[in-house]
């Protein structure tokens, strides 16, 4: 192991102009790693979460919510560029419905809020070095957006890959971009404190942060939460889910044994071999959202008595520094999650939430759900289901993985799914406007070219075209 190698990385965290809470924290897991700590946990250190308040069971009062939303504000981690569907920029410049990108419906619930309550609702995006840009550039659009002299982002934190087989700072002439990398959303406490946007919230009488990703149009900003935050004293609420076959891979919280805290363990935080408990549902059955709040005071409280450094858990990733490339040099980025904070602050509370509130788009099968008949979106920019019945399963081939060629071949529009169960796509379809699908769907090309349907077509069944 190095300790050279933890100042080469140190210095040129510094040269880029890091912010010294990034670099400490850095040296921190650097030094975890070093030491061998892996950063699992395993099944015997945990049980079950057990019984969860419920969002359908708070109560508070109008004036409770409307004291609570006028000291909170809106934080969306927006550091990702979808380049697994194919975005070279922002993921939430991809147009998701109507017109209007995930930025554009994010701006819009935040603006309607505060009409409907009279009160200002600040919106902060925690930007990449990737983003940042294209993103402000997007919300310009907006004049009503910015609250006094707050800012409209903070940028997340980058540090330097590290050879996997020396912890050394990976060098990549062919493209030196590729030598650094985000350290995970868990960074968004140490970047809000860096940047001094949490001390300039604080100033201004803001107490509370929802934080979420800006995928997840289903992470609307609730006044209840905060309003319960406010009367019992919570410093910190996650959101969680019951959790389906389909949830198997999603990170789930816990308690661990021997203190009681709740503790999120995510799929690379399993220990090799535990697999099966991980991915049981009945025993552990709900699902972290990755929707968080979080009090400001007690955030900043905690900050300072640890000198910058909550100690989240380290999660390490096994990467090559190139991606697109295997027989690239191998890596490890040193990252968290946002969500283990959960352990960090006495008395921090699960909060059981709608499936409503957990809408994201990590693939075009989801985009494709979200751009049919099954949605729309309300007076509040509130993504809202249509209609009633189990939502449809939707798989779509390779030849949809990436935007540009999903564009492609639905050039008019998606599919009726209103009346779907399922709707399959094998080979290389193109599909024409108005097109209904009924019940189980599945659609194969025939030939190995590219096949169309129809105009007006009525798909029940297989159909082979």
């Amino acid at each position: 192991m190095s300790e050279p190698g933890l100042r080469e990385a140190t210095g040129r965290m510094r040269e880029r102009g890091i912010d010294d809470h990034a670099v400490r924290v850095f040296e921190h897991y650097y030094r975890e790693l070093e030491a061998g700590t892996t950063g699992t946990i395993p099944e015997a250190t945990i049980e079950p979460l057990g019984p969860t308040p419920a969002l359908a069971d708070l109560t508070a009062t109008d004036a409770e919510r409307l004291e609570a939303l006028g000291h909170t504000v809106v934080i969306k981690l927006n550091g990702g560029l979808g380049t697994s569907m194919g975005l070279s920029g922002p993921k939430t410049a991809l147009e998701v419905r109507d017109g209007l990108t995930f930025l554009d419906i994010i701006v819009r619930q935040v603006l309607a809020l505060r009409a409907a309550h009279g009160t200002d609702l600040p919106l902060l995006l925690m930007n990449s070095f990737r983003t940042r840009e294209a993103s402000l550039g997007a919300l310009a659009a907006y004049d009503d957006l910015p609250v006094g002299d707050l800012p409209l982002d903070f940028l997340q934190n980058a540090e330097p890959k590290l050879t996997a087989d020396g912890l050394d700072p990976v060098d990549w002439p062919a493209d030196p971009t590729l030598e650094w990398c985000p350290p995970g959303h868990g960074d968004v406490y140490v970047a809000l404190a860096g940047s001094g946007v949490l001390d300039a919230l604080r100033a201004k009488g803001f107490r509370y942060a929802f934080i979420s990703n800006s995928d997840n149009l289903g992470a609307t900003c609730d006044a209840g939460i905060p309003a319960w935050m406010a009367r019992e004293g919570i410093p910190y609420v996650a959101e969680v889910c019951p959790r389906t076959v389909n949830d198997r891979k999603g990170g789930h919280l816990a308690r661990r044994r021997t203190d009681g805290r709740i503790v999120l363990r995510d799929s690379a935080m399993v220990v090799p071999g535990e697999e099966h408990f991980f991915a049981d549902i009945d025993r552990h059955d709900v699902f972290h959202a990755n929707n968080v709040w979080v009090d400001l005071d007690v955030l900043d409280a905690t900050l300072t008595a640890r000198e910058g450094v909550l100690g989240l858990p380290i999660i390490v990733n096994r990467k090559t520094v190139d991606p697109s490339r295997k027989d690239s040099t191998k890596v490890i980025q040193i990252e968290s999650a946002m969500g283990a904070a959960i352990e960090t602050f006495e008395g921090s509370q699960a909060l059981l939430v709608p499936r409503t509130r957990f809408r994201p788009v990590k693939t075009t099968n989801e985009l494709l759900l979200l751009r049919s008949d099954l949605f729309g979106l309300d007076d509040a920019y509130h993504v809202v289901r249509v209609g009633a019945g189990p939502e449809p399963l939707v798989h779509l081939g390779g030849h949809y993985t990436l935007i540009g060629d999903f564009d492609e071949r639905f050039p008019r529009g998606v599919p009726s799914l209103a009346q779907a169960t399922s709707f399959r796509v094998r080979g290389d379809v193109t599909f024409g406007a108005d097109v209904v699908c009924v019940g189980d769907v599945s659609v194969s090309a025939s030939t190995p070219g590219r096949a169309v349907v129809a105009d007006g077509a009525r798909l029940e069944g297989t159909a082979t075209v």
